[in-house]
Order: C-alpha cells, then structure tokens, then sequence
C-alpha cells in the first residue's frame, strides 16, 4: 500500500502554501486572471499534487523523480511571487512571508530528496511485491 502523502511535514506545508496563494491571488487586477493568478495557481498546486502523486510510486528513485518535479514547481513559484512584487501586485510583508513559505519548503523538498537518493531516508515507499500489479 502507497505511503499517504498526508502524513509528509512537506506536503502539508506547501498545501498550506497553495491555499495561501489562492487567497493572495485573489487580489490581484481581474485582468491577470488569466495570466499571472492563474500561473501562480497553478505552480503551487503543482508543488503538492506531484508530492502525492511520488507518494503513489514504488522505489526511491521513481518518488524522488516526483520529489524534483515539486521542487521545479516551487522554483516557478517563487519567480511568481517576484514577480508580483516587483510589478506591485503585492506588498512587501507579503512577498516576503511567501517567500520564506517557499523556500521552506524547497529546503524540506531537498532535504527528502537528498536522504533519499543516498539511501539514508527515514521515508522508504513500498516496494512492489511478486505479483502486484500497477
């Protein structure tokens, strides 16, 4: 059985996070609607979807590939917020609580990704037995 995403300090940070820029992203002018809010959306849920979906993976190499998917994902959303700032969608406590969030969890995203490749994870996903199928 798949280790439950919700049980990883990560995931429920940057879930945390996402509905973070949910809400902060509703301030934004109605016409980055369709631009930055809905790219900044998007990156963050991004971060946490890719975290389960690793979850669902058999094998440390294959969860740590997802894990560096997430981390591709925070990267993009920490350049969002940047840019949201510097174009003054978004004030500077703001910009700067998000980014602390952010990198946050790029350090944890790291951090497990790191034990993991060495082998040295606390966090070892199931492996597939004989007979299971995926």
């Amino acid at each position: 059985m798949p280790r439950d995403f919700h049980d990883l300090k990560v995931w429920q940070k940057s879930h945390r996070l996402t509905l973070t820029i949910y809400n902060v992203t509703r301030t934004l002018p109605p016409e980055e609607r369709y631009g930055l809010m809905s790219q900044m959306r998007r990156a963050a849920a991004s971060v946490s979807a890719n975290i389960a979906e690793g979850c669902g993976r058999d094998g440390q190499a294959d969860v740590a590939r997802f894990f560096d998917m997430a981390m591709g994902s925070a990267s993009e959303l920490e350049y969002y917020v940047l840019l949201s700032h510097d174009l003054g969608f978004l004030a500077s406590p703001a910009y700067q609580r998000l980014t602390r969030e952010v990198t946050e969890v790029k350090r944890m995203l790291t951090s497990l990704t790191q034990e993991m490749r060495t082998g040295h994870s606390r966090w070892v996903p199931p492996r597939k037995t004989e007979g299971s199928s995926s």
